[in-house]
């Protein structure tokens, strides 16, 4: 070969393998990420019956994607079989592959999903704001759905844990302390109030099912002490401790003296201490006042945990009469008044009352 010819091969050369690698840079380029830094999740709507061209033009707009040429191009190559309609999170960061893997598998996320989250120890006025604030339903709308008579009474005759006690006249709420809270989550703000109730009372039965054949023979008592001990308490050993004490206490011929009911009778929030007048007011919850010897509440003050149930199911026996916790959450227990008064005179002369 001539060195002209060589020249010319070795010319060549040079061009094919610049060509490739142009070829190959684009390719690279155009099928990596957007913008890697960015993991900025960014909603995809692919309706049904939306083309390979409109998708690629979508990903386009939402600035996933360099070249949709290239996106056609390379679903054809590797003969992607479908890409699926559903709304996506995708994000700049991710490569041509990763998002043409993400769209062949479908996705479930739904950006208008309500996630109710109920806490342990709330009201069911608490659970009537979470309601209002992320759904379409009023607040008083909630509670007027919560205390309709004849829905109550569909309820009862779906669930055995719900009895006719929960219509008593002087409760305020008849469903309170019978809504398992928990994390929920709903297709959009238009989920009806029955729908969200029921899903609740669902998780309730689950939860109480192991116990149901105690429950059974007065689940109204139980639910009623269990939600006093949820705030009264703050784990199971100690619940199990202040059951034992309401129990003594009661049978004594003693009212219980629990505070929480008395904020829950009057419908106050648990953020400062009360008056005398305000703990000796007379209601069917208010544990304080000397009408209620013997007695418990009328019904449930909250919505208790299952630590709390389990607590006023298997109480721990002990010998004493009295209770009370500093602000850290230490109980301490005593037998009779004087040594009660005795403790909280020292937790609060160490500056740990709880007000």
């Amino acid at each position: 070969m001539t060195k002209a010819k060589e020249k010319k091969s070795s010319l060549i050369m040079l061009v094919i393998i610049a060509f490739i690698v142009i070829v190959l840079g684009v390719y690279l380029f155009c099928t990596g990420p957007v913008d890697k830094r960015n993991t900025e999740s960014i909603d995809v709507s692919i309706e049904s019956g939306t083309s390979i061209n409109q998708i690629a033009d979508i990903l386009k707009d939402k600035g996933l994607i360099r070249s949709p040429l290239l996106f056609k191009i390379y679903v054809k190559i590797y003969d992607v079989d479908s890409l699926k309609a559903a709304t996506y999170q995708l994000s700049p960061s991710m490569n041509l592959k990763e998002i043409i893997e993400q769209l062949e598998k479908g996705s479930t996320y739904n950006p208008n999903l309500v996630v109710l989250t109920f806490k342990e120890g709330e009201r069911i006025t608490d659970f009537a704001k979470t309601i209002e604030k992320n759904t379409n339903t009023s607040y008083d709308e909630v509670l007027s759905i919560i205390n309709d008579k004849e829905y109550l009474n569909t309820l009862i005759n779906e669930y055995w844990f719900l009895t006719p006690d929960i219509l008593n006249a002087d409760i305020y709420y008849p469903l309170e302390g019978y809504l398992a809270p928990d994390t929920y989550h709903f297709e959009n703000k238009d989920v009806e109030v029955k729908v969200i109730i029921k899903k609740m009372l669902d998780e309730m039965a689950n939860v109480l099912e192991p116990y149901q054949s105690t429950l059974i023979t007065d689940v109204h008592k139980y639910m009623t002490m269990a939600s006093i001990v949820e705030l009264e308490g703050t784990n199971t050993e100690n619940r199990k401790m202040i059951v034992g004490i309401f129990n003594n206490r009661l049978n004594s011929g003693m009212n219980m003296g629990s505070d929480v009911t008395t904020y829950y009778g009057l419908q106050v929030a648990m953020t400062s201490d009360l008056t005398s007048e305000q703990f000796a007011s007379t209601n069917a919850y208010n544990t304080r006042s000397t009408t209620m010897i013997g007695k418990l509440p009328v019904g449930p003050i909250c919505s208790p945990s299952k630590s709390s149930i389990e607590a006023s199911i298997y109480p721990t026996d002990n010998d004493y009469l009295f209770f009370v916790a500093d602000k850290n959450g230490k109980i301490y227990y005593t037998k009779t008044m004087q040594e009660h008064d005795q403790k909280i005179a020292e937790i609060k002369a160490k500056g740990d009352w709880i007000w």
